[in-house]
């Protein structure tokens, strides 16, 4: 298996993954506590717009590292790097 692209940076993806699941618990309480709607919501929008940051990293990763090293050596291997990150970003674009 190949080293994942974002190898050099894992230390802060985890972080910043630890630092999300803090706000997923946070939202927790908030629901368990009966906060007001509209705060609820405005913690969603900022949780979901972390996890986007980190998605986006990672596809920053993905393609300056996997897709263009399979661009290097070309064939069937760049063929197949370039249509799943495609497909990624098809799936980013969607949520």
């Amino acid at each position: 298996m190949a080293t994942p692209g974002y190898t050099d940076e894992k230390a802060a993806v985890l972080k910043r993954l630890r630092r999300i699941e803090g706000q997923a618990r946070g939202l927790q309480r908030m629901v368990e506590e009966d906060k007001y709607c509209i705060d609820v919501l405005d913690q969603i929008s900022a949780t979901t717009r972390a996890l986007q940051a980190v998605a986006l990293k990672l596809l920053g990763d993905h393609l300056s590292h996997c897709v263009k090293e399979a661009l290097v050596e070309g064939g069937p291997a760049a063929d197949t790097k370039v249509r799943e990150a495609q497909a990624a970003v098809e799936r980013l674009v969607r949520s």
